[in-house]
């Protein structure tokens, strides 16, 4: 058995590393718990493992560190103690490099400050696709193992049958206005494209934070003309708390389609929660989105938005059938990341 210090280990993407039926020849350390208890979706917050004081008490217990998401905030020089103690000990480092721009900050340089200490340093280097690892190579000159996203949603939600319905829907959702999210043009240009599609209508959801003044997210101006979209023909305004699990499940398996209204980012684990769920998805150009699964795409990044290519690839998704994942396929690949993966940290190790 190797032995992991996760960063993070229980976000859905590093659970679904593991093999699903054999016992796997990977321990994954379980998150340490913040002192406050702090929790989001996907894990503790902050990852506590990302701390070099951490690491000096702890490293015998792990054989590798392997650094997924959670260091938004983490300090250039924090990461350098952090790599230094870990040197120090004669621990190799993975480093998995799911964003190369990071969605939650609305400029680039604090993110590629880290990035340039992580990806160096790394014994070992893994990413999504092979747009990605092309722009590591070249960015960095190192090279990556190109591994799949593993599927989002869980073994039983495969079987579930899509709910059926006389309309076509388009669904945008906004959540809370993070950076890297510019729905308005989006909404301008697909609700107009759906007025001649029959049947079909556009659904935004958004969440209630942005509507309340003592939350973090408070955008009164946005979230005044994203109500305004009600008045148009076809258009649903959703607005709501965070989903959970279920309900997301629920609110994309009535969606016939999901527009992600990014200007910026790399990969998505919500494009692979639809293609779980037999949702089509029309992504932008930015990142390598496209690279994941088979989708729709219209231009839209920090320089520009085509209006034209999202009208189009609007049509071309209400013409097409989605094709949804199978247990069997993404089981399959569970087995081949999970060997995968044992192989990377046992050459790191060596």
């Amino acid at each position: 058995m190797i032995r992991i210090a996760s960063v993070p280990a229980s976000h859905v993407y590093v659970r679904h590393l593991a093999d699903p039926v054999a016992i796997d020849p990977v321990i994954r350390l379980p998150d340490p718990v913040p002192a406050d208890g702090r929790k989001i979706p996907g894990g503790w917050w902050p990852p506590v493992m990302l701390d070099p004081r951490w690491i000096a008490a702890h490293h015998r217990e792990f054989d590798a560190f392997h650094i997924h998401f959670g260091f938004d905030a983490i300090e250039p020089a924090t990461m350098s103690d952090i790599l230094h103690e870990l040197k120090t000990h004669n621990i190799p480092l993975v480093y998995s490099i799911h964003d190369l721009r990071n969605p939650h900050h609305p400029e680039p340089g604090a993110h590629r400050e880290v990035l340039d200490i992580l990806v160096p340093a790394a014994d070992e280097l893994i990413t999504l696709t092979p747009g990605a690892a092309k722009y590591v190579t070249r960015e960095w000159n190192r090279a990556c193992t190109v591994l799949p996203h593993p599927h989002v949603v869980e073994e039983e939600m495969f079987d579930l049958p899509r709910v059926e319905s006389s309309n076509f829907t388009f669904g945008v959702h906004v959540k809370s206005l993070r950076p890297n999210m510019d729905p308005f043009p989006v909404l301008d240009t697909a609700s107009e494209s759906i007025r001649s599609l029959p049947g079909a209508r556009l659904q935004i959801n958004v969440h209630n934070e942005i509507f309340d003044p003592d939350n973090h997210w408070y955008a009164p101006q946005a979230a005044s003309r994203l109500t305004e979209y009600a008045k148009r023909p076809g258009v649903d305004v959703r607005i709501h708390q965070y989903f959970s699990d279920a309900e997301l499940w629920e609110y994309l398996m009535g969606l016939s389609v999901s527009i992600l209204p990014y200007r910026f980012g790399t990969h998505s684990g919500w494009l692979e929660a639809c293609h779980d769920l037999g949702t089509a998805v029309i992504v932008p150009s930015c990142g390598y989105y496209a690279e994941q699964q088979d989708c729709q795409v219209y231009g839209f990044d920090e320089h520009h938005f085509d209006a034209a290519s999202l009208d189009f690839a609007v049509r071309r998704a209400y013409a097409e059938q989605a094709e949804r994942a199978t247990w069997e396929r993404r089981a399959k690949q569970r087995v081949l990341l999970s060997e995968a993966h044992h192989i990377i940290y046992e050459r790191a190790i060596a």
